[in-house]
């Protein structure tokens, strides 16, 4: 596993602590409310005698209310919704410490219960309130220190009556614990914001920046961390260009060394279908043997990318192909097509799966087909199976395979072309797990066979949908060579998943998939036309993140999440020993 691959799978661990939060702020508008009367029904009768529960009850439920307003209006962008899951969890908290409080009595055969809990649980609500102002609503430590406690007393002065506020609040015992922990998430706070030192000088401002970009609201924050920290590269991009005589039928299968992300809707995250639409919808965008450290940190990098391959040279031109090569060893399967001397390498371990190939496949590869005297060899992956990093094992029969089937290409006859294409663009497939460029089928023919190869505008595919697929085309007659994903990191709505997004086929019936493919492939089928092939190339020099970058987020995450665990169990000890 490569230290730029391994850096992104840790950080991409750490994605399922943003779904902690309820999905919609009502959840957790109504959740708080329910907490907080929990919180008033079990102080008044086991902690505080001869009160109205009613008026008690409306008047910290309207306290509660007027502050999460108040409170968002001091967080960055004024996020009402984030105010309430501030106030949700920290009151769940309150109750927690009532509660332990209330169960101290019997476990340690207290002769009663003490309003020390109540007060108690109000310092831990406030000391929560300075750990999540400063990490992730965009206060500084000042500030949170002023109004982390607007919450916790205004609804403490409320549900305590009046004559026991002094004892309560100025009692040694209350005072000393509720210092220690307005403390220990003050240290905290600093700690986790410099974790990330020397390569990141804040760490709150990465997460702010992430949380802020997520929700789609404004992503130049993100955008600028992520540059600034970039470097120039040359990136290239080959395009295999069909084309009728007539030229009135054109199609483009394109292999961007970019890579799509890092994340919705963050720099290149939907570059697949910028290019797609840049070819006038008709092309398949495939996913090249490349990683997250080529992709583009910003809207204006991929601008530039996008402005470079328009001016595209044509490097060959032909008019004859090979029949396909299909040669599988074990798990790994490539499947080949020669133009000329150009070949085409299409990679997978579906239905098994597995993360990006490697790029020391792909030199290992192009080597090869050096010494074979191929002009060039441009090379899929067909990324269509949910998998880990690629083992040992299965790296090298994929390095066998490809290196059989180029072998077998020098041996085949080449053919007159003649291709057709289609796509779903007219049949409004609408579900969330393809994203906006759909799917689409090329159909080669061949020495009088015809050949598709299927193509997604998706982030890989669940496991076993491609064979599905293959399985439906060989029963209604149909040779399908192979269905490859773009590895969007678009997203149509929402995902609340630890992966953060959803591979084709896990929302949409393989089914339905198999027929949505049929279809399109008839259509292709029946546009077939002699044609010419070129290959275009293009070197662009824009800002990629490179390496480092992941590195250092990866390491100020893990640095935090360590500090985070010692505070959680200091602070979970010193409860304990308050309660004891």
């Amino acid at each position: 596993m490569s230290s730029s691959s391994d850096d992104v799978s840790r950080i991409h661990k750490r994605y399922s602590l943003t779904l902690i939060n309820p999905s919609s702020f009502y959840y957790s508008l109504i959740i708080s409310v329910v907490i907080t009367s929990l919180t008033v029904i079990v102080t008044v009768f086991e902690y505080i005698e001869d009160v109205d529960i009613v008026f008690s009850l409306i008047s910290v439920i309207v306290v509660l209310l007027a502050t999460q307003y108040i409170d968002s209006r001091f967080i960055k962008n004024k996020e009402y919704s984030k105010s309430l899951h501030m106030s949700l969890f920290g009151n769940v908290l309150w109750l927690l410490a009532i509660l332990v409080g209330l169960l101290s009595v019997s476990v340690f055969a207290k002769p009663e219960t003490s309003i020390f809990f109540i007060t108690e649980g109000m310092f831990i609500f406030a000391s929560f309130r300075i750990g999540l102002f400063t990490t992730t609503l965009g206060l500084n430590l000042r500030k949170a220190w002023l109004i982390c406690f607007l919450q916790p007393m205004a609804m403490f002065l409320v549900l305590v009556p009046q004559d026991m506020w002094i004892p309560a609040l100025t009692d040694p015992v209350s005072l000393g614990y509720g210092s220690a922990f307005l403390v220990i998430a003050t240290v905290w706070s600093v700690l986790t914001d410099r974790a990330g030192r020397p390569g990141l000088e804040s760490t709150h401002k990465i997460i702010q920046a992430y949380l802020l970009s997520i929700k789609g609201k404004d992503v130049s924050e993100a955008e600028a961390v992520i540059e600034n920290s970039s470097k120039p590269s040359n990136v290239s991009t080959s395009q295999l260009r069909f084309f009728s005589n007539d030229k009135k039928t054109d199609f483009r299968l394109v292999l961007p060394d970019v890579h799509p992300g890092p994340y919705h809707p963050v720099g290149g995250s939907n570059i697949p279908y910028l290019i797609y639409k840049k070819m006038n919808s008709s092309a398949m965008i495939m996913h090249s043997v490349s990683d997250h450290s080529l992709n583009l940190p910003s809207q204006q990098q991929v601008e530039n990318y996008l402005n470079s391959i328009s001016e595209s040279t044509i490097s060959q031109e032909g008019l004859t192909c090979t029949e396909p090569v299909v040669v599988q060893i074990n798990k790994a399967r490539a499947i080949g097509l020669l133009f000329d001397k150009n070949a085409i390498l299409f990679l997978s371990l579906s239905p098994h799966g597995m993360e990006d190939i490697p790029n020391y496949i792909r030199k290992e590869i192009e080597q090869f087909s050096k010494n074979r005297s191929f002009e060039r060899v441009m090379i899929v992956d067909a990324h269509n199976a949910m998998g880990k990093e690629i083992s040992k094992v299965d790296s090298d029969d994929l390095l066998k395979a490809a290196k059989s089937c180029l072998d077998s290409l020098i041996t085949k006859k080449p053919y007159p072309l003649e291709f057709g294409y289609a796509n779903s663009n007219e049949m409004n497939l609408n579900t969330p797990d393809l994203a906006l460029g759909g799917i689409g089928i090329l159909c080669l023919k061949i020495n009088g066979e015809k050949y598709f190869l299927g193509w997604a505008d998706s982030n890989n595919m669940e496991n076993g949908v491609r064979e599905d697929v293959v399985n439906h085309f060989t029963k209604n007659g149909y040779n399908l060579l192979e269905i490859c994903t773009s590895d969007t990191h678009y997203t149509q709505t929402k995902v609340r998943t630890k992966i953060g997004y959803y591979p084709f086929g896990i929302i949409a019936k393989s089914k339905d998939v198999a027929d949505w493919y049929l279809n399109i492939a008839k259509k292709a089928d029946s546009t077939i036309k002699p044609a010419k092939f070129e290959i275009l190339e293009k070197e662009t020099e824009v800002k990629v993140m490179g390496p480092k970058i992941f590195e250092d987020f990866s390491r100020a995450l893990d640095n935090s999440m360590k500090i985070s665990k010692v505070f959680v169990i200091g602070s979970f000890i010193l409860f304990l020993i308050s309660v004891i």
